[in-house]
């Protein structure tokens, strides 16, 4: 598994994302995940506080064990856990930070993410509590998610000749081409940060075991989401595009997955593409999708996906 550069630490080219663990998955099945993860040569797991009611940070830190040197931890912080944890206050950020550990079972965060933008708190003052975590080394390097290109920019000049962010989690897909119309990875270049794509596969949509007016299967993530989330990638247009992606896939014999993974990767600012799994078969298909698509592929798929 080739790996790629994220501030200071080397990333794995494809990550999981930890969402199922403490959810769908009991520690036996997250450990099985964990090790399938590992012996294919993923090194970047990417969990926050919220994931499983907290339990996905205690789950994966079991299920790494002995061997948690051996990888890139990712977590993050910001999104309610209840009623009082919440936030990116300076003090929540501190004792936040000090759950994640405790629960990680870790003396360090490699990559500490804010996981939303809270427009209640000057981005400098969480940066400054970001400062201290790293001076004290609880944390390695800092990153954030579902930021602007804006905000992004913001926490630039906020972070003035202190660490600054060195990644951005935003949605991004063949079916969710936002980043390249809102600026966002234009900022990653100019400002030297990665880009990490969630829902790479458009939950599901470009594994190619969901095919348009096909029964969707029980205990997937389509099938659990609620229905105001799940009417937009199940309506006729998201859907269209999909019908239009494996019939494409089929006609160049790659699966969509490859196609998925790959238009991805073949994005200078792309560091990893995280992917959840719920088994280690899905573990090492995500790995084995990788390949350098050609030159016309990925016109092409740009092309049929540009509307998107």
């Amino acid at each position: 598994m080739n790996k790629r550069t994220l501030g200071s630490l080397q990333v794995s080219e494809v990550g999981v994302g930890c969402n199922n663990f403490g959810r769908r998955l009991d520690q036996e099945a997250t450990s099985e995940v964990v090790l399938a993860a590992l012996e294919v040569g993923i090194n970047f797991f990417d969990t926050a506080d919220i994931y499983g009611d907290t339990q996905s940070e205690v789950l994966l830190g079991r299920a790494l064990g002995a061997r948690r040197d051996e990888v890139v931890i990712a977590t993050k912080f910001g999104m309610p856990i209840d009623d009082t944890h919440f936030g990116a206050r300076p003090e929540y950020v501190r004792s936040a930070c000090e759950d994640s550990l405790r629960r990680l079972g870790t003396d360090r965060i490699d990559l500490y993410q804010l996981h939303f933008p809270d427009d209640t708190v000057p981005i400098a003052d969480t940066i400054g509590a970001l400062h201290e975590l790293i001076a004290q080394g609880k944390v390695r390097e800092i990153g954030c998610s579902n930021l602007s290109a804006a905000q992004l920019r913001e926490a630039k000049l906020a972070a003035g000749d202190g660490p600054a962010f060195v990644s951005v989690q935003n949605q991004y897909s063949l079916l969710a081409r936002d980043p390249e119309r809102d600026g966002v990875l234009e900022a990653c270049d100019e400002l030297s940060m990665a880009f990490l794509p969630f829902y790479p596969l458009a939950n599901g949509l470009l594994t190619g075991k969901v095919r348009p007016g096909e029964p969707i299967e029980e205990g997937t993530r389509l099938a659990t989401m609620a229905p105001e989330r799940s009417l937009h990638w199940l309506s006729d247009e998201i859907q269209g595009r999909v019908a239009t992606l494996l019939t494409y896939a089929e006609q160049i014999n790659t699966p969509i997955l490859t196609l998925a993974f790959s238009w991805l990767l073949s994005h200078r600012q792309v560091a990893s593409v995280i992917a959840g799994a719920s088994n280690p078969d899905q573990v090492r298909a995500n790995a084995s999708a990788v390949s350098e698509l050609p030159v016309e592929v990925l016109e092409r798929l740009n092309e049929l996906t540009v509307q998107g």
